[in-house]
């Protein structure tokens, strides 16, 4: 695989991996403080512009919520995956299964203390920290039962919580799109099994795959309708998708055309309000404003619009002053540039036939 990869295109996907996570981090952050806020409550806080940056939220500026935080294990989930063909084992929901009851453990452990052989993320501790999990993804995972597309958890949930998370499967470049729609679907219904839920998840990794190949997101929308037509209970994100067209057509972005689509609270909305301000974002910073400064949950739309524009644009486009001061930065580079490396040298890291080697400890099988 290594060998395929000229210098120039690592460094360019690297910087896209980078661009995706941190900037999905950035909006997550710049909503963090007024999640369950209106627009009215926004304004008359912050004034008529509402946020022009970070915002107090969990005790500090910057601070990121779960929507981060998943997003972290999703990644994690996928090296290990990955890591695991070595053992002839290749499941890739399963691994992300696993990763996100790590996730889980960091919302009721005290610290990672008695977690010192389940790899490196597990043991960050400023990841201990709760911020406001949806009660879907908590409720999917009390078990550790696998959730399948048969036998879905939480059958009549499409909250967000699912597409929030879902960027890393876009990240997967070598794969077909009908490949990462579907593993994106798998690892949706773990904790949301209402077709919306689990659809929306889909579609939106769907887009993050086209933009990482800089093939832009109208060419990954036709990809993804193709795909999400094919499955039963489309139609409330078709609708979505849909809306969130109409409105880039209707004239100059505000936050009142923002609105128009919903309060992002549903998975179908969140995608719908976070796909609209990256289509129309003149720029990185003006486009995740417009996505935090609704009525809703502005951290999920603000995460899915920074994951796409970050996607899109690499890492060196994002706002360096948000960047700066985001909470658990140098988790989040040291990922993006490990998943990168797991993409693209995994010969050189580790192999079947090889000796056990540091990655092997830092993303260990099972």
């Amino acid at each position: 695989m290594a060998a395929l990869w000229s210098r120039e295109r690592q460094q360019d996907f690297r910087s896209r991996v980078r661009g995706c996570l941190l900037g999905g981090a950035v909006g997550d952050a710049l909503g963090a403080g007024i999640e369950f806020l209106g627009l009215d409550e926004i304004r008359g806080r912050y004034g008529p512009d509402g946020v022009t940056g970070y915002v107090t939220a969990y005790h500090r500026r910057g601070a990121v919520t779960d929507d981060t935080q998943m997003t972290l294990f999703t990644v994690e989930g996928l090296i290990r995956a990955h890591v695991r063909r070595d053992e002839g084992m290749w499941h890739p929901p399963t691994d992300v299964h696993r990763a996100y009851l790590r996730w889980k453990a960091t919302q009721s452990d005290w610290g990672p203390d008695e977690r010192r052989d389940e790899g490196w993320l597990v043991r960050e501790e400023w990841l201990y920290s709760s911020r406001a999990p949806g009660t879907a993804c908590l409720r999917g995972l009390d078990d550790g039962v696998m959730g399948t597309l048969e036998k879905p958890k939480n059958a009549d949930s499409k909250g967000c919580g699912a597409v929030m998370r879902s960027a890393p499967f876009g990240m997967l470049v070598g794969w077909n799109p009908d490949l990462v729609f579907q593993l994106a679907v798998e690892c949706a219904v773990l904790t949301h099994g209402h077709p919306t839920g689990y659809l929306s998840a889909g579609v939106f990794a769907v887009l993050v795959h086209a933009v990482m190949q800089d093939a832009g997101i109208e060419a990954g929308l036709r990809e993804a309708m193709d795909l999400v037509h094919t499955y039963e209970g489309h139609e409330e994100t078709v609708a979505a998708v849909d809306a969130a067209l109409r409105m880039v057509r209707a004239g100059t972005p505000d936050p009142a055309r923002v609105e128009g689509l919903g309060q992002g609270w549903t998975a179908d909305e969140a995608l719908a309000i976070g796909l609209y301000c990256a289509l129309v974002a003149p720029d990185v910073r003006s486009g995740l404003l417009l996505a935090v400064n609704h009525s809703g949950d502005s951290d999920s739309t603000g995460s899915i619009c920074g994951n796409l524009l970050g996607a899109m644009h690499g890492e060196t486009a994002l706002p360096a002053d948000l960047v700066a001061e985001l909470e658990g930065r140098g988790t989040l580079l040291q990922l993006a540039d490990d998943f990168a490396m797991e993409m693209t040298q995994s010969a050189a890291l580790h192999s079947a036939e090889g000796p056990p080697t540091h990655w092997a400890t830092r993303y260990p099988v099972g």
